[in-house]
């Protein structure tokens, strides 16, 4: 597995905090469910139990169902790992003392991948496409310098930094594939010229310049002798 990080473009910014917005609200909500049930009971909620107290939430907070399954599962999986029984809370309001840094998950099923283009020279831009709530899809395009064409997504989490940047975290399960040449050419080494190929071009340089003159010299000194 293999994780390219990606540059959303700043145009994507308003749709992106409150989507944020939302699974903040969805984490805060199991975090305190999980904790209340720990009290009551001594016990964890999973993944899936949490799962069966978020279904249907999505078309209300605009996620897709797969965004709410990996928030669980993130939250499930953090719980343990760190051995709490409640987490930090998330909140992304700009007057809050401890802002939350932007996070959306999504899972394989809502992540469809739909063209990469060229904008110059050499950089390259790509367009992702993700499943929301209702059939509703968000449009993200990415400053590619991986090329996403050669790869196979699996997951994909949106994230942000401290500078209000968002980046697409997308893991692939496949390095690239590239095909090797079947093209053919014949290359004469020389004197004069490091390398002439069959094609006619010439690779020189400096330091065949500099000797050539003094090795076209000593060879033919060296062919005479052979003759004398």
């Amino acid at each position: 597995m293999k994780t390219l990080k990606l540059r959303i473009k700043d145009k994507h910014i308003k749709e992106l905090n409150q989507l944020s917005g939302s699974v903040n609200f969805v984490w805060n909500y199991v975090n305190a469910l999980s904790f209340e049930h720990l009290r009551r009971t001594g016990r964890f909620f999973s993944a899936y139990d949490l799962s069966e107290y978020t279904k249907g939430s999505g078309e209300c907070l605009g996620l897709h169902s797969q965004t709410l399954q990996a928030i669980n599962e993130t939250h499930a999986k953090s719980r343990k790992q760190f051995k709490k029984a409640k987490l930090s809370w998330r909140t992304n309001r700009s007057d809050a003392k401890r802002k939350s840094l932007g996070w959306i998950p999504f899972k394989k099923s809502a992540i469809k991948y739909l063209s990469t283009r060229q904008t110059g020279k050499k950089a390259l831009k790509s367009t992702i496409q993700l499943s929301l709530s209702k059939g509703q899809k968000l449009l993200i395009d990415v400053f590619d310098s991986y090329n996403l064409s050669l790869y196979q997504i699996n997951t994909l989490e949106i994230v942000q930094d401290s500078r209000n940047r968002w980046y697409a975290c997308i893991t692939v399960k496949d390095f690239p594939k590239q095909k090797g040449g079947t093209g053919s050419v014949g290359i004469d080494l020389g004197l004069k010229e490091s390398a002439t190929t069959s094609m006619g071009d010439k690779l020189i340089i400096k330091q065949t310049q500099k000797w050539a003159k003094k090795l076209v010299y000593s060879n033919s000194i060296f062919y005479l002798l052979r003759i004398v």
